[in-house]
Formats: structure tokens, sequence, C-alpha cells
């Protein structure tokens, strides 16, 4: 061999080496180390979590460096949001509310009084909820679109659940006392959430689980219907379908009135049918809207001129005349209804909120406006809590009113003083004119309403999206219809509660592969063209590690490397726990005596701070800990990364 050749051959091997050697160095320049956030005083931190958790819109934002006179006018704006809005009020907005205000009242007092009687009580006082509460709700809501007033649901779960506690026929006045009390306290629980912003809460009852409990509601309220629509007398007091369906069918024979029924459902028909013009075609909105009231008129003259009441067809009778009476003192402070008043008040007070609230979101992001939810809670509770003292029972937004309402071209919450104001008129002076209304067109204005409860396009995009979810919302809708409103709402919570456990303690874990031609490390089942790294396994946790699935985490990872037989890599999670730290370190243990290294990447600056205050960090080494996943691949091996 050329001794030339040879020297060449030498000078060209050192000087691969020193660029290997400079591309290593470069290479280590790029591997940068996690850093670990400064320590916090332990007061501060806490403060700063519980404030990020109630306060992070920061309501004394507007406040700050404003004189004491500003200040105060803030304040009362903050409360009374009318006297902010309500400098820019013209004749234009109010042309607008009147409109609205006269379509929705038009509604609304037929609704109220078939709602009234959902809840065992009189008439007069579903009039009496829809003439109080939507006047404080204008002066302190936030939300331009929705109706006040009674609805369906809390109706027939309110009535629900105090017949459990006291028969409304044996003893009418206990009875109503326990109502106002109950009012009362679904009033403070709604102030009390809004006030200390724990608003939050009602979101643990799921968007599928509310589908299915509506759903269950609407069939459950439209089968109670059948005693005004069949003209039944004796009717059971259960809830459920079994037992309604046996009274029905039990009673035809001797129970059923075909004038009534001729009445109910030729109405009913005419309802149904406006509500499919009004649907088809937006312009004629208003049609759906003044139906009731026209089926009340029409069906009140022709009972009266036919004298229907002596035939069997049973009438509202006499509707008290006057506004609301003081109900102060009938409200139970003491005693054994108090803490009964306070249960059915607390369930009432939930469901009301998270009615008005989604409905409220509904239209608020229809005309882009901002909603404060937590100025809404108390608006809604402070209404009900003055409405208990007024002869009132649980007042919230109304679906089928704020619809009417918003396109009636409603400008503001003066359109629920206009319809207060008409169901003032109504009391004072045209209660009279309800005696002769038949039972029957109540039934079948409510069964109209309720109709739009049951929103079957929604169940099946539950379905579709996600399984889990659909088993919610026909948990809660069979609870509903087959036990009752109580024992659905129950099982809506629970598996709402399910579903949060199950990903709290079973987080998502995923293998990550390189993606080719990238430094980009996906799911392998997401990306399938994303491939492993030899002798690396990579896994991803999709949750923070708290003692609640740090053992199945663990398990989870020894289960596939027993299956890949391969070096283990854990990518970052959210937070962690004690009982986090301890399952990484019982698998850190268990994979050194296989002779497996267990490297970390980029974990957050709140789990960097726990790994380095556990120790945990110093255990598996300073230099186990990366930036990315990438290096840390590539620091268990950079030749086996660049070869994928």
């Amino acid at each position: 061999m050329d001794p030339n050749s040879a020297s060449n051959i030498e000078a060209e091997t050192k000087e691969m080496d020193v660029r290997s050697l400079s591309a290593s160095h470069q290479h280590s320049q790029y591997l940068h180390k996690v850093g670990i956030p400064p320590k916090q005083n332990f007061l501060r931190e806490f403060t700063a979590r519980v404030k990020e958790t109630l306060f992070a819109d920061d309501p004394l934002r507007p406040f700050k460096d404003q004189p004491r006179s500003r200040k105060l006018v803030l304040g009362i704006e903050a409360i009374f949001p009318i006297f902010e809005w309500g400098r820019s009020y013209n004749w234009r907005k109010f042309r607008g509310d009147l409109i609205a205000g006269l379509t929705i009242a038009s509604l609304c007092i037929p609704q109220d009084i078939g709602y009234a009687r959902l809840a065992n009580l009189a008439p007069q006082y579903g009039l009496y909820s829809s003439f109080v509460p939507p006047l404080i709700y204008a002066f302190m809501g936030s939300s331009r679109d929705i109706a006040i007033g009674p609805v369906a649901v809390v109706s027939l779960l309110l009535g629900s659940m105090l017949s459990n506690e006291i028969d409304p026929n044996q003893n009418e006045a206990e009875y109503l006392r326990l109502a106002f009390t109950a009012t009362f306290f679904a009033g403070i629980t709604q102030v009390t959430l809004g006030f200390l912003r724990l608003g939050f809460l009602i979101d643990f009852l799921s968007h599928a689980a509310i589908i299915g409990f509506m759903a269950g509601a609407a069939i459950t309220i439209a089968l109670q219907q059948l005693k005004g629509l069949l003209g039944i007398q004796k009717f059971t007091k259960k809830t459920d379908i079994i037992s309604v369906m046996r009274s029905v069918w039990g009673s035809v024979h001797h129970g059923w009135n075909w004038q009534t029924i001729l009445i109910g459902v030729s109405f009913l028909s005419f309802l149904l049918l406006t509500k499919y013009i009004g649907k088809k075609n937006k312009k004629f909105f208003w049609v759906p809207a003044i139906a009731p009231l026209i089926s009340v008129i029409l069906s009140t003259f022709f009972v009266y001129i036919t004298h229907a009441e002596k035939k069997g067809v049973q009438i509202v009778k006499n509707i008290e005349k006057g506004i609301n009476p003081s109900s102060v003192n009938q409200i139970y402070f003491t005693g054994d209804y108090l803490l009964k008043g306070l249960k059915i008040g607390v369930v009432a007070g939930m469901i009301a909120l998270t009615e008005a609230v989604a409905i409220g979101r509904t239209f608020a992001s229809m005309k882009d406006y901002q909603l404060d939810g937590n100025k809404e809670m108390v608006a809604l509770g402070a209404m009900n809590v003055v409405g208990s003292l007024t002869s009132c029972y649980v007042a919230t937004g109304s679906f089928s009113r704020s619809a009417v309402n918003f396109m009636s071209g409603c400008e503001t919450a003066v359109s629920n003083i206009i319809m207060s104001c008409v169901v003032f008129l109504t009391l004072e002076f045209l209660t009279p004119l309800f005696k002769y209304t038949p039972n029957a067109i109540l039934a079948a204005i409510i069964i109209s309403a309720v109709v739009g409860l049951i929103d079957v396009k929604a169940a099946i995009l539950v379905w579709k999206i996600d399984k889990f979810d659909f088993v919610a919302c026909l948990g809660a809708f069979l609870g509903v219809v087959f036990a009752s409103v109580e024992i659905g709402l129950l099982i809506a919570v629970i598996i709402s509660f399910a579903k949060i456990l199950l990903q709290v303690t079973r987080p998502r874990t995923a293998i990550l592969g390189k993606v080719p031609r990238t430094s980009v490390y996906r799911n392998i089942l997401q990306y399938p063209e994303a491939t492993k790294v030899p002798g690396v396994l990579i896994v991803r946790v999709d949750s923070a590690i708290y003692f609640s699935n740090s053992n199945y985490v663990k398990e989870r990872i020894l289960r596939w490397l027993m299956d890949e037989e391969e070096k283990v890599k854990a990518a970052s999670v959210t937070d962690i726990d004690t009982s986090g730290i301890h399952a990484l370190e019982e698998l850190h243990s268990s994979l050194e005596k296989k002779k497996i290294q267990l490297i970390l990447a980029n974990p957050g600056p709140v789990v960097m701070d726990k790994l380095e205050a556990s120790k945990f960090a110093n255990l598996i080494g300073d230099d186990k800990i990366f930036l990315t996943v990438a290096d840390a691949v590539s620091s268990c091996s950079p030749k086996l990364v660049e070869n994928v």
C-alpha cells in the first residue's frame, strides 16, 4: 500500500472523528434542560389558586384607580345593570321591547295558569310568579333576551317533591307554606352560588344528561296532562309511565268525558299546527305565540255559551283577583318543614339555574354579547327570594318564551317589564273572564309547550360523538319516565360524576412514534405512519397523575413494557400529587431492576416543582429530564433516532 495513501486515510479518519465529536457537542447544546420554577410562599400560592378558580375574571378590575364617587356609580351598575344600559335607551329600543313584551305576555298568561296546576297550586300563583320576578330580573339581570316566569320542568319537580311531604288536597295551607319556603331557599341557593362565584358547580350536570332529563320530564308532563285532556277526575298521584297508563286505561269506561276530549284534541291539533307553521317559516313566529291565548278565548266562549261544565267538562272556576299578597309570615324559618323546604329549594334552585343559564348563554352567543354567569345567578336568586315573600313559586328563564322574545325583536330586559305590566292588568281586571276556561285547553297548551323539550337530533348526535355520554342521556331519560323526576335527576347526577371519576381514575394513555421526516412524536393509533423508536417505549399520559390514577398509570406502563420489552420513557403530565410521585418511584425501582432507564420529557412547572421537592428528580438524575420528547429520545440513542 502506498504510504501516502495510508497517511491520507488516517487523516480523513481523524477529520471524521473531529466532525463527529463536533456534531455530538452541537447536539448536546440543543438538549435544553427543564427549568425549575422559583419557590413560592404556601399562603401566596394557595391564595393565587383560589383567585384563579373563583375570580379569574377579576371583578374588582373596573374599580381600580377610580375616585370614590365613580366607584359608587360602578357598584350600583354592577348590582343593577339597568342603570348602565338604561342611559342609552331610546324610542327605537322601546318599540322593539313593547312588541316583544306584549307577544310573550299573550303566551305566558295561559301557560302560567297551567304550570301552577303542575305544581299543585291555584292558578293565580302562576300569574303572581310572572309579575314580581320579571320586574326584579329586569333591574338585576344581564341577559337581553331571557323571559322570566314559571316553567314546566321546575313546576313538575316542585309539585312532585312537595307532594311527597304534604298532600295538597288534604292540607292546602301547609302545602302552600312549604312551596314558599322552598322558593325562598331556591333563591338563597342561587344567590350564594353567584356571590361566591361557584357557578361552575352547575356544569357538573353534563349536557347529555340534561338532554335526557328534559326529554323524560317532557314525556312525564305530557302524560300528566291526560287527566285534563280526557276529563278524568280520579287520577294517580304517581308520575311514572306505568302508573299513569294504568290510571288512564283503568278509567276508560267510566272516567273519560267525550266533550272534554273533543275540546282538548281539537285545540291541541290547532296548537301543534301553529307550532309547525312558526317552525317552517320564521316570519310567522307570532302565530304559535298568540295561539294559546286564542285557544283560551275560543274554548272559554264555547263552554260559556253551551254550558258544557254541566255535562262533565271541568273548568278552572274562580281565579282570585288582585296582585300578589304578602307571604312573609308564611315561610317556615323553624320547625320540621324548615329542612324539608331547604332540601327541595336547593334541588329546584339548581335545576332552575341550569335551565336559565343555558338559555341565557344560547341567546347571548346568537347576539354576540357577553353574559356574566355569576351576575345572572345573583339576579335569579334575588328575584326568587323576593318572589317567595310575595306569594310566588320558583321562577326562571323559559326557553319557549325566551325564543319568542328573541324572535319578536326584543332589545333589552324592558320586554320583561312590559310582560309584567300585562300580567298586572290581568290580575287586577281580567281574572273573572277565565272562570269558564276548560282544564282540557290548559292541558293542550302544556303538551304543545313541552314537545319542544324532546330533542331527538341532539340525542342522536350524542350517540355519534360519545357512547358513554349517551348512557348518561338514556339513564336520565329512563329514570324520569319509569320512576320519578327526582330519581331521573339523581341518575343524571350520578352518571355525570361517574364519567368524571372514570376520566380521572383511568386517564387516556398512548404510545408515541416518530412522524417520518420530522422531530414530532404522535400517538401511533392516530398516526399510523408514525414509527416506534427501536429500544425506546414512549408513553404519553393525558392527565394529571393523582392518588386516584397513579397505580393505574404505573401498571399500564409496566404492561406495555412487558409487551414491548423495550426501554421506557414517560411523557409530560399537567400535575402530580404525593401518590403520583410514589407511583413513579415504584415504577423507577421496577425498571431499574430490569436495567431499564426512566426518562421524563417536558414536565410542567407544577410537576417539576413537586419532583424537586420530593427529591425524585435527584433519584432518577437531572440528566434524565428533558425539554422535549425528541431530546429525550436522542439522549437514549442518537443513532437510533437518525435511522428512524
